[in-house]
C-alpha cells in the first residue's frame, strides 16, 4: 500500500495544470449507453474512478478505447450485452449508479447493485428512483439491488419535483429524459458545472435541453441521440485545492486552465483569509506572503455556494489562521474524519456534530497521519507542506481516485514530496 512523504516548509512557485473534472467525467461515460454510436470525450482525467467506471461500462458491452495516454476516451454501446451493473464493481464507487437511467431509457431494463464510494455519510439512492418512477419505471429494491423496468413504449415525460438538491439524481433523470416520450421538467435541480457540462455534452448528441445551470431544467425527449466528442470540464475541486497550496506554504501558483467562475464562492472564502487570487489568460493565479491567514467562516452549501469538496481542504489551512473560525458541514454529516488526523500535527479542532470549530496554531508539526476519503487524503498532504518536519499520509488509494499525479504537480513547483510503495 502506497504512502506518501511530504517534508514541511518550501515555499511553491511554479504553475500546475489542472485536469479535467472527475465527476463530470464519470457522469459523461454513462452517457455513451444512451445511444449506438460512439461518444468521444477529450480532457479526460486519468484516475482510478474513471478506471472502475471504464470497468463497469466493460461489463454491459461497451467498448472504451483510451487515447493520448487516457486522456481521450472514445465509448461505444452499439452492442450491449448485458443490463445488470454487479457489486462487486459498483461498490467501489458512488457514481455507478448513473447506467441506471441510460440503461433504463435505451432498453427499457437495468439491474444495478447499490453503489459504494467515500464514507462520508448516507448518499441513499432514493432520488435517483423517485425521478425514474415519476417517469413511469417499475422499480423494485431487493437483495441489494434495483430492479427496474420501463413501461410499454419506454419511459414517459413528467414533472420531477426533487425536495432536496441531488447532483447525482439530476444527471440520472437528465439522461433518461433525452430518450422520454414527451416532456420533462426537472425542478428544484442541482446547477453544479457538471450538470451544465453533461446537458452540453446530450445536446451536442442530438438532446432537447433548456434551462441547465438554473434549478429548472426541461428536456424535450427524442428518438434516438448520436455520436459526438465533447471535451470534459475542468475539476473545480482540483482548482480550489490547488489553489489553496501556496496559502500553506507562500508563493505564487498558477493553476493553469483554471476559471474563476467555477469556484467563486471558494474563491471568495480564499481571499477573505488574506490570499491574492486572480484570473490570466492561462488560468488563475494564486500568490501569498506566507504570514498567517486570518480566520474565517465556512459553510458548505450546493453550488453556487461553498463546495463540501473543498471543506476538508480549508480546514487545514484554517488550522494555522489567525483567529477562530467556524466550519458548518450542510451536506454531508460524516464529513469531519480529517479532524483526528490534524489533531495529530498539533491542529486545536472542536467537532460538534455538523460544526467544527478551528483555533489557529503557530506551526503544524509532521505526524504519521491516515487518509479516510479522496478529499480527507489531499488536506493532510496541504497540511504536510507547511507543517515542521516529516508528514507520512498512508492509505492514499483515497487520493488516487481524485486526483492525478499530485506529487509530480507539487514536486515541479518546488515541494519536498514523494510516494513510498510498500508492496
Amino acid at each position: 500500500m502506497d504512502s506518501i512523504v511530504i517534508t514541511g516548509g518550501a515555499a511553491l512557485n511554479g504553475t500546475i495544470p489542472i485536469a479535467g473534472a472527475k465527476n463530470a467525467c464519470l457522469t459523461l461515460m454513462p452517457a455513451t449507453l444512451l445511444m449506438h454510436e460512439p461518444l468521444t470525450l477529450t480532457n479526460a482525467p486519468r484516475l482510478s474512478d474513471i478506471r472502475t467506471m471504464t470497468t463497469l461500462l466493460q461489463s454491459l458491452g461497451t467498448e472504451v478505447m483510451a487515447l493520448q495516454g487516457g486522456q481521450v476516451l472514445t465509448l461505444s454501446s452499439h452492442d450491449l450485452t448485458s443490463h445488470r451493473a454487479d457489486y462487486d464493481i459498483v461498490r467501489k464507487m458512488r457514481a455507478s449508479i448513473l447506467v441506471l437511467g441510460p440503461l433504463l431509457a435505451r432498453d427499457g431494463q437495468a439491474v444495478v447493485s447499490l453503489p459504494g464510494g467515500c464514507a462520508i455519510g448516507a448518499r441513499p439512492v432514493d432520488l435517483h428512483l423517485y425521478a425514474l418512477g415519476a417517469m413511469g419505471a417499475d422499480l423494485d429494491l431487493r437483495e441489494g439491488y434495483v430492479h427496474a423496468k420501463a413501461p410499454l413504449g419506454g419511459l414517459r415525460g413528467a414533472v420531477i419535483d426533487f425536495p432536496i438538491v441531488s447532483v447525482g439524481a439530476t444527471e440520472n433523470a437528465l439522461m433518461a429524459a433525452t430518450l422520454a416520450r414527451g416532456t420533462t421538467v426537472i425542478r428544484n435541480a442541482a446547477r453544479e458545472p457538471e450538470i451544465v457540462d453533461l446537458a452540453q455534452c446530450l445536446r451536442k448528441m442530438g438532446a432537447q435541453i433548456i434551462g441547465e445551470g438554473s434549478d429548472t431544467i426541461t428536456i424535450e425527449g427524442v428518438t434516438a441521440l448520436h455520436g459526438a466528442t465533447h471535451p470534459v470540464v475542468v475539476d473545480r475541486i482540483e482548482l480550489g485545492t490547488y489553489m489553496l497550496a501556496p496559502a500553506f506554504t507562500g508563493g505564487q501558483v498558477e493553476c493553469l486552465g483554471g476559471r474563476l467562475d467555477l469556484v467563486t464562492a471558494f474563491a471568495d472564502t480564499l481571499a477573505e483569509t488574506g490570499v491574492e487570487i486572480s484570473q490570466t489568460k492561462s488560468g488563475v493565479l494564486v500568490r501569498h506572503s506566507g504570514q498567517a491567514v486570518r480566520a474565517v467562516n465556512v459553510t458548505t452549501a450546493p453550488f453556487p455556494g461553498f463546495p463540501t469538496d473543498l471543506q476538508a481542504q480549508i480546514m487545514a489551512l484554517l488550522c494555522t489562521a489567525d483567529g477562530v473560525s467556524v466550519l458548518e458541514e450542510r451536506i454531508f454529516e460524516n464529513r469531519f474524519m480529517h479532524a483526528p488526523e490534524l489533531l495529530r500535527m498539533g491542529a486545536q479542532i472542536n467537532v460538534q456534530g455538523g460544526t467544527a470549530t478551528v483555533t489557529g496554531v503557530k506551526q503544524l508539526k509532521g505526524a504519521p497521519v491516515m487518509a479516510t476519503d479522496l478529499r480527507a487524503s489531499v488536506s493532510l498532504i496541504l497540511a504536510g507542506l507547511a507543517a515542521q518536519g516529516e508528514t507520512v499520509v498512508s492509505r492514499v488509494y483515497h487520493l488516487d481516485r481524485g486526483y492525478e499525479r499530485v506529487e509530480q504537480k507539487l514536486r515541479a513547483c518546488g515541494a519536498h514530496i514523494e510516494r513510498i510503495s510498500e508492496r
